[in-house]
């Protein structure tokens, strides 16, 4: 009786070791999100805006479906990244000034630090359009946190591995 117990015990096992993943569909709502955006070289908020087009296709697309409205997301942005918002550099950071704005026109609140800002020399004309310049970035993560944003922080790495070479 032992030994066939065993053997049902093993085949259920190895049944589900064998299973597919199955797709689950989290009954998400919309999102109160802050991004803190703090890199040491600018090049990096092009992946960083990938995590941003993450959350905001997720939600926008089926099953969530919600509109651009119904979600509230900022950007606090306070690294070197400013730099590809200074409205002279836009033909340099062009894919990314781009993709900012359009994220923009959807609602995205793209908010400088002015204290950053002013330490790269920046001043409030400088910027592009679709930013806000904020006192202190410090205090405007906290000021969100508080009025319960969920906060994501980018965890941006150089990539040393291609995909294929890796899978």
């Amino acid at each position: 009786m032992k030994t066939l117990l065993a053997l049902f015990l093993s085949l259920g096992l190895a049944a589900s070791a064998l299973a597919a993943g199955k797709p689950v569909a989290t009954p998400y709502a919309p999102a109160r999100v802050l991004f803190d955006f703090y890199f040491d070289n600018p090049q990096k908020i092009g992946s960083a805006l990938f995590w941003v087009r993450s959350l905001v296709n997720t939600l926008q697309g089926s099953p969530y479906d919600y509109a651009a409205e119904d979600n509230k997301i900022v950007v606090v942005i306070h690294g070197t990244e400013i730099v590809t918002v200074a409205r002279h550099n836009e033909a340099r950071y062009q894919e990314a000034v781009d993709r900012m704005r359009y994220y923009a026109d959807l609602g995205v609140s793209f908010r400088v630090c002015g204290q950053a800002m002013a330490d790269f020399g920046y001043r409030i004309e400088d910027m592009q359009g679709f930013v806000e310049v904020v006192p202190n970035a410090i205090t405007e993560l906290a000021h969100w946190q508080q009025q319960g944003y969920a906060l994501i922080i980018p965890q941006i790495q150089d990539k040393r591995f291609d995909i294929d070479a890796i899978r």
